[in-house]
């Protein structure tokens, strides 16, 4: 399709600024070919005539040129907002072209935020940086923009007297930005070291006491140890040897925790490094595997009443698949359809990297699916498929075959869970 002509509409300054409407947002709901216009006309003398779509597209750049401006306003409020109104529409569409020839200046004006910012600010500076990055992918653009930031982010995050939710965003995104744009594994392992100053202080004491640190402080950590995980997906087999010797063993007092997100985190890393051995060595096993296993199975059934109800439910959930996946080195796969594709999740590296991109991209993970190369080239999909909505819609079942499939698949599971909660099942006949 050939470029759309500007036009100077609004002259050479920006009028108000209109926030996002649902229209802008709503691109999961578009195929991909709808990003490629297909109802270009052209005049009999060859003039290009501006269609709806150009249109709408134009006055999705221009807000966004707005808002790019609006990340350094005098006011606070305004910039928090433009940061944003910036992360919504990164999340939720590809925009590599667009924020290509922008990417300084907005990965100054995330600078300028993340320096003089405080606490919510610096949180939507850290977050827009990832985005910053998802959309440009593992490249030379992507590293000029984290050789950038880097250094503030490990300032940040090393600073106590920093704000804690500021430190908490940051956490997270130092680790995606790593991933995607860090070309030096010494560099990696380097950033880990950050993290792993930061988790270990969760960790509970030889005497069983336990570290006094706020529920804040002990998200910060939680972050960290997630983002540490993520970085093990990408580490040397002589660097996950080397953790292995000296994480493993004291990582299970982390299951101590009394926050049940730290506990879960500590859960899925063991189950990550334990996943990671056995790839280097299928007999690998560990001195504690026995005390380990038994702390896995008390988690895995546990009934404490003083816990919320909801936080047993989502533990026990996970943990009976990490201790499946330290007895018997298995994973239970999840199939994730977007569009007429699938991708399929079958790996305790997998879900760590599917689960910190969504983090980030929200409801367009399966738009980043799709279309994002980047994305693509992690999970080994190919190249972006472009499907016409016509062609989408055939594909697509309908309301009343969706309803027969789910009401069979209810009755199936229905069928199969009573065999277990039956007792009359198992009584002989004499």
């Amino acid at each position: 399709m050939p470029r759309s002509k500007k036009r100077n509409r609004r002259g050479g300054q920006h009028g108000a600024l209109q926030p996002f409407s649902d229209e802008d947002v709503s691109i999961e709901t578009l195929s991909l070919c709808s990003s490629f216009s297909d109802t270009v006309s052209v005049a009999e003398e060859g003039v290009y005539v501006f269609t709806a779509e150009d249109t709408a597209q134009e006055d999705f750049q221009y807000k966004l040129k707005g808002l790019i401006d609006s990340t350094v306003d005098k006011s606070a409020k305004t910039r928090q907002g433009a940061l944003d109104g910036l992360k919504t529409a990164l999340a939720t569409r590809i925009l590599y072209e667009f924020i290509s020839d922008r990417r300084m200046t907005i990965t100054d004006s995330v600078e300028r935020c993340l320096k003089k910012g405080k606490g919510e600010e610096q949180r939507a500076a850290a977050s827009l940086a990832s985005l910053l990055c998802i959309q440009l992918g593992s490249g030379i653009e992507s590293e000029e923009v984290f050789k950038t930031l880097k250094p503030i982010f490990k300032n940040i995050l090393a600073d106590g007297s920093a704000n804690v939710v500021a430190r908490q965003a940051v956490a997270t995104s130092l680790g995606l930005c790593t991933l995607v744009a860090e070309d030096d594994i010494l560099d990696v392992q380097a950033t880990m070291e950050s993290f792993e100053s930061l988790f270990t202080r969760s960790y509970i004491k030889q005497d069983g006491s336990r570290p006094t640190v706020s529920p804040q402080v002990t998200q910060l950590h939680t972050n960290c140890l997630l983002s540490w995980a993520l970085l093990l997906t990408i580490c040397t087999a002589s660097q996950v040897k080397d953790i292995l010797r000296k994480h493993l063993p004291k990582l299970p007092r982390l299951l101590e925790s009394d926050d049940v997100n730290m506990r879960i985190a500590a859960g899925e890393t063991i189950a990550l490094l334990f996943e990671l051995a056995r790839d280097i060595d299928v007999e690998f096993e560990c001195d504690c595997w026995e005390e380990l296993c038994d702390k896995l199975n008390a988690l895995a059934t546990d009934c404490n009443k003083h816990r919320a109800k909801t936080d047993k439910k989502k533990q026990r959930s996970v943990f009976r698949d990490v201790l499946r996946a330290v007895e018997e080195g298995e994973f239970q796969s999840e199939s994730i359809r977007f569009g007429t594709e699938r991708v399929i999740i079958d790996s305790w590296v997998r879900k760590r990297t599917y689960d910190t991109f969504r983090e980030f991209v929200g409801s367009g993970m399966n738009y980043h699916l799709q279309a994002n190369e980047f994305i693509r080239d992690v999970f080994e999909l190919g190249p972006p498929m472009l499907v016409d909505s016509a062609t989408l819609k055939a594909m697509k079942s309908s309301r009343f075959e969706r309803h027969l499939y789910n009401a069979a698949a209810f009755k199936a599971r229905t069928k199969a869970r009573s065999k277990f909660r039956d007792k009359r099942s198992d009584v002989g006949e004499f």
